[in-house]
């Protein structure tokens, strides 16, 4: 048996969980759950403030930091990243210990025990990262593009440069798979960017990111920003529409393979040469990728050389397009109905925290572009309308919702993914063993569920 799976790898933790929290595990049905990854852990535990005036400090987390390290140490053995767990402690000092992992088609849920995502279709992405850019057949360089004023503006702002070879610049597109625009190999050929070349000039890398306008990337690690470069999760990603509106400059696009990344602007935002430009755009324009984003980008410069001489510009993305909104939300603060979210473009309806009567989906059945149906517990009049939405492939519903449709037979079969919308008090053992079930029914890996039994002796 593995040492995860030890239940004195886990004593520290549970003890500490016992000493913090003695009414919560005396109440009926009373547990505590938490999760611990390699570089992480979410522990319910009430903390002791510092003195006034002095920030937390190691040791006043010694005991928690060296109960976890047993537990993280175990999980690396054990090649696991990640492993959530729930625990009943009876006043006798009875225990019982579920651990709930791995779990390859599910993706961890956030800070407690609760599974996130559940994976399907093995590989899956959500509908905008499948999403290529639009062709745009009429786009033109930006008349401010001048390879060659922009070599010589930038040999003269950082003279001696070591500029890279026709064949480092041949090898940088065979392993991007695109050919370089007239910039950006005009900005390489000035400076590689490679640390090696600096020597002991410290402040070289600095110099050259003001000559840009950013922090270069080394040629040898400039990228292609396609969707897949962009992280996502299903809940996350599967509430994204890719929208580009008709007066936009940059498409409205998780990743693009005409978006050639060669710098950062030193806060974790990539800058690109976008060869793939909106309706109202340049072919080789400047962007920005935002790390905080999951979609879309801003226009800097309508050049490189633009870029090199002005800075940056205003950032704009366009308007969004007159009409009912691709991504609809009917809660008590948004819209009030599903009749007003329901038209042939939407694409994705969440139903949050409702006040009134149940809704019915019946105005959103047949809509052909609609892939994602999120609801809050206790907010649909009758899930099984939900069969007759056969474009989806995300569904988030409340475990009651899942539990009617797994009854009836009636889970649409096309999903891709699916969640369980949970409260945090709700136990986490029924929750898994109910995603277990949907994941039976795609044949896919179910969440390995261990039951540890001990006594601590009375607290």
């Amino acid at each position: 048996m593995s040492a995860i799976h030890d239940f004195a790898t886990w004593e520290p933790v549970v003890r500490l969980l016992r000493a913090g929290d003695t009414r919560g595990f005396a109440a009926p049905g009373g547990h505590i759950a938490g999760r611990v990854s390699r570089g992480s852990w979410s522990l319910p535990l009430n903390r002791r403030q510092p003195p006034p005036g002095r920030a937390y400090q190691i040791e006043d987390m010694r005991d928690e930091t060296d109960a976890v390290e047993r537990v993280q140490g175990a999980l690396r053995d054990a090649g696991f990243d990640d492993i959530a767990f729930v625990a009943e402690i009876a006043p006798s000092g009875r225990t019982l210990l579920r651990l709930f992992g791995p779990a390859p088609a599910a993706e961890p849920g956030f800070g407690g025990a609760h599974p996130g995502a559940l994976l399907l279709v093995d590989g899956s992405v959500p509908e905008p990262w499948r999403r290529l850019p639009d062709p745009a057949p009429g786009a033109t360089v930006a008349p401010t593009a001048d390879p060659a004023l922009l070599e010589r503006t930038l040999r003269e702002r950082i003279p001696g440069a070591t500029g890279a070879s026709e064949a480092e610049l041949a090898a940088a597109e065979a392993r991007l798979g695109v050919t370089l625009p007239d910039e950006l190999r005009a900005l390489y050929r000035v400076t590689r960017a490679r640390w090696e070349d600096y020597g002991d000039d410290h402040e070289a890398a600095e110099r050259e990111s003001e000559a840009v306008g950013c922090e270069l990337l080394p040629l040898t690690e400039a990228y292609v920003a396609d969707a897949a470069s962009r992280h996502f999760d299903w809940p996350t990603g599967a509430m994204e529409a890719a929208v580009t509106p008709p007066d936009a400059a940059v498409q409205g696009l998780a990743g693009s393979p005409g978006w050639i990344v060669f710098g950062d602007n030193g806060g974790g935002d990539r800058i690109a040469v976008d060869l793939t430009p909106g309706p109202q755009g340049h072919t080789g324009q400047i962007i920005m990728i935002s790390h905080e984003e999951d979609m879309g980008a801003g226009l800097l410069a309508d050049s490189l050389t633009d870029l090199v001489l002005k800075g940056y510009g205003e950032g704009h993305r366009g308007l969004r397009e007159d009409g009912p909104p691709v991504v609809a939300r009917v809660n008590t603060g948004a819209l009030k109905s599903v009749e007003a979210a329901a038209h042939p473009g939407l694409e994705v309806l969440s139903i949050g925290v409702w006040e009134g009567e149940p809704l019915s989906l019946a105005p959103v059945v047949g809509l052909p572009r609609l892939r994602t149906l999120t609801a809050y517990p206790g907010t649909l009049a009758d899930p099984l309308e939900i069969a007759g939405l056969t474009g989806l492939e995300f569904l988030e519903l409340g475990p009651d919702d899942w539990r009617a449709l797994l009854d009836a037979g009636a889970v649409p079969r096309g999903l891709s993914a699916a969640a369980i919308e949970v409260r945090n008090s709700e136990h986490p053992f029924p929750v898994v063993t109910l995603a277990n079930e949907l994941l039976a029914l795609w044949n896919r890996p179910l969440i390995t569920v261990t039951t540890l039994e001990a006594d601590l002796g009375p607290a």
